[in-house]
Order: structure tokens, then C-alpha cells, then sequence
């Protein structure tokens, strides 16, 4: 059983991925959102309340027995004036620069970063340029679909990429991952890796046929938008339209389109949810008033989708929390439907790191076998 940190922790996604295998078991967490912590603690029953970037927190991990370092984190520009041009330097004041500080302080065995698609194209390339020469020169660990050639690393941006939409849910969801495994302990064993590249996709049949496969038809009223609000979403979307624009509110399973997926949930509260609009058609939905809204409910049956499926969008609900045949997967009582939309939409498709866990599993079973059997002929 090999032992995680769970770094940036949100509310424990990537952290439930990697348990779901059997092969991982976290003993040291870190998060500084205190409603994040407050669901963390509730599904966990641990306290994940530390700061990644104090002094405080990383001499806590120099003194953890641990094997895999997990996290993402958010995507900053880098300076280059530094004299020295190493990852202090360049990468100082970022929480990246943490990263590799205890990284570098604690040579984890491996370790699975995450990042946003935009952290590919951010400060044109140069930011993932040096987090890979970071990671790959600095910190001497191999990173899965990275080669280096004569003139630096080489690698395809797309082979960093994993798709939530190719791992059994109907959320298109492109991330970056970045999986490492630490060149120094396990020498050129790390070139003969049994696999070249991140899974693509999930095996098996999916969980959900398409996204009207997931949603759960007959909302709560709660959720239907008002006849008033639509309106202007539909003038707002109008205008861009006219200057050419893509911008506005987008329903994502009209009924031309016999298998729809949702857009990538986002961590922000309106702008995500009206990106991921739906037709949820109820008699007697249309005309009614409620109190919390100033104007009567549309009659078209547009709706946000609820917190509950983004939750099953993110492989919360009715996925990784499920144990002996049921789903234990609640959030405390004090969050607010506003906080549960964020802290899915800010966490990880638990499905996607599933599957990634999986193939770490697998390099480190060989990793270890070469180490044993070189040892034997020493």
C-alpha cells in the first residue's frame, strides 16, 4: 500500500480516485478554503486545514512517511529575470514553486500533478516549458508522455491532456496531468516504463450513456429560470451574436442532439451554470411564481442543472463514494447549494483519476521489481 499526500485538496477528489484502487492510502492533507475543509472532513474525517506555501506545513511533510505526492494547482506566470535561472528563481511566489520546494525536499516516488487545459497555451508555452524543465531537469524525475531529445524536452500537448467525456461521463472536461516518477531513485528503470503514455480512456462500459442518462428529470421548481431572466440571457446572447461572439447561455441537451454531454463545470457560481442549461419539461412549470424569483418561471422547461448532478458529472455522486452497495456521498449541512456547486466544479473527474491511479499502480509494481531483482544480482 503505498502512502499519499494530498496536496490542494478541494474536497478530496483526486485523493478518492487514487483510494479507489486499493493501492494508496493518504496520511497528510493540505487546503486553505475553509468550506472545502469543512466537506473534506465530512467524507474523510480528517482536518485537511494546512497551507502548502508555509514553512509550518512542509517541514510537517519532511517528517511524513509518505511515497506519492498529489495535487493541483493553479496556473501563475513565471518570472525569468532570476539570476540564477533555476525553478527558485523562476518560479518563486508561485504555488507552483511549493510544489516543487517539497518535491525537491522529500523526493516523493512519484507524483500526479493536475492543471487546467490553459496552462498548455498560458505566457505562450513558456509557463509549462519550465514547469516540465523544472520537474524533468532539476528535480530528475521522468515524466510520462515527456522524451528528451538533443535540443530539450519533446513532447505533444495533447498527450498530457485527458478528456472527462472519454472516461465514462458526459462532461467534456479537457485537463492536464502530469505523472512523475522519481529518476534518481529508480535510475533508467524509468525509461522502460510499461506504459508510454496517460490512459486514454476508461475501460468498460461507460457510467452514464450520455448527459439525459445522468440528469434526473422533474427538478425541484427551485431550479427552473425565471421567464424574466431567460429573456435577458437570450438579449445578451443575441448582441454578441451580432458583433460574432460565442458568448452567452448554452442549452446542452436540445432535442436535436441524441447524445449530449455537458461543458466543463467551472468553479464559478452563474457564468458556469449558464453554460450548462437543460430542458427539463414539467406541466405546470411554466407561468408559476416563486418567491425567490421576480418574475413567473419560464414556460420553455429551461433549468440549471442541480448540485446533485453536477456531482454525478464530477463521479462524486453515485461513483466514488459508494461502499457495501450504497452511496455515502453527502455534503454537511452548513454548505450552501452556492458552495456545492463551486467545490465540484473546482474538483476533479474521480473516474479520469481512477484510471490514472491504475497506471501508476502499475509503473511503480514494475519500478519496484526492477530495484528487487538489481539488488539480487548486487
Amino acid at each position: 500500500m503505498y502512502k499519499t499526500i494530498d496536496l490542494f485538496a478541494g474536497i478530496g477528489g483526486i485523493r478518492r480516485g487514487f483510494e479507489l484502487t486499493k493501492s494508496f492510502t493518504n496520511v497528510l492533507s493540505a487546503e486553505i478554503d475553509p468550506y472545502a475543509c469543512e466537506t473534506y472532513k465530512h467524507l474523510f474525517d480528517e482536518d485537511p486545514f494546512n497551507d502548502v506555501t508555509s514553512e509550518t506545513f512542509k517541514k510537517k511533510v519532511e517528517k511524513t512517511e509518505y511515497d506519492i505526492l498529489l495535487g493541483g494547482f493553479p496556473c501563475q506566470a513565471f518570472s525569468i529575470a532570476g539570476k540564477k535561472q533555476g525553478f527558485e528563481d523562476r518560479t518563486r511566489g508561485t504555488l507552483f514553486f511549493d510544489i516543487a520546494d517539497i518535491i525537491n525536499r522529500t523526493r516523493p516516488k512519484a507524483f500526479l500533478l493536475e492543471n487546467v487545459e490553459g496552462l498548455l497555451r498560458h505566457k505562450q508555452g513558456q509557463t509549462i516549458r519550465v514547469v516540465l524543465e523544472t520537474l524533468i531537469n532539476e528535480l530528475n524525475y521522468k515524466i510520462i508522455g515527456v522524451e528528451i531529445g538533443e535540443n530539450g524536452i519533446i513532447y505533444n500537448p495533447r498527450d498530457l491532456v485527458l478528456n472527462s467525456k472519454n472516461f465514462g461521463i458526459p462532461q467534456n472536461r479537457p485537463r492536464v496531468y502530469l505523472m512523475g516518477f522519481d529518476k534518481k531513485l529508480y535510475g533508467n528503470n524509468v525509461n522502460s516504463l510499461p506504459i508510454a503514455n496517460l490512459p486514454q480512456k476508461k475501460e468498460g462500459l461507460p457510467l452514464y450513456k450520455d448527459l439525459n442518462d445522468l440528469l434526473e428529470f422533474g427538478a425541484n421548481p427551485e431550479y427552473y429560470l425565471a421567464e424574466g431572466y431567460l429573456e435577458t440571457l437570450k438579449r445578451h446572447k443575441n448582441r454578441h451574436k451580432g458583433k460574432g461572439n460565442g458568448f452567452g447561455y448554452i442549452i446542452v441537451n436540445p432535442p436535436s442532439n441524441d447524445k449530449p454531454i455537458s461543458n466543463a463545470l467551472l468553479a464559478t457560481g452563474g457564468s458556469g451554470k449558464e453554460r450548462n442549461l437543460v430542458y427539463d419539461f414539467q406541466d405546470n412549470i411554466g407561468g408559476m411564481e416563486v418567491k425567490t424569483k421576480r418574475t413567473p418561471l419560464n414556460a420553455e422547461g429551461v433549468r440549471f442543472m442541480t448540485p446533485r448532478e453536477w456531482g454525478k458529472l464530477q463521479g462524486f455522486v453515485e461513483y466514488g463514494f459508494i461502499e457495501n452497495g450504497v452511496d455515502r456521498f453527502s455534503f454537511p449541512e452548513n454548505i450552501s447549494k452556492g458552495q456545492q456547486y463551486k467545490q465540484f466544479g473546482n474538483s476533479v473527474t474521480i473516474p479520469v483519476i481512477e484510471e490514472l491511479a491504475k497506471s501508476m499502480a502499475q509503473c511503480l509494481a514494475f519500478l519496484e521489481e526492477e530495484s528487487s531483482t538489481k539488488n539480487l544480482i548486487l
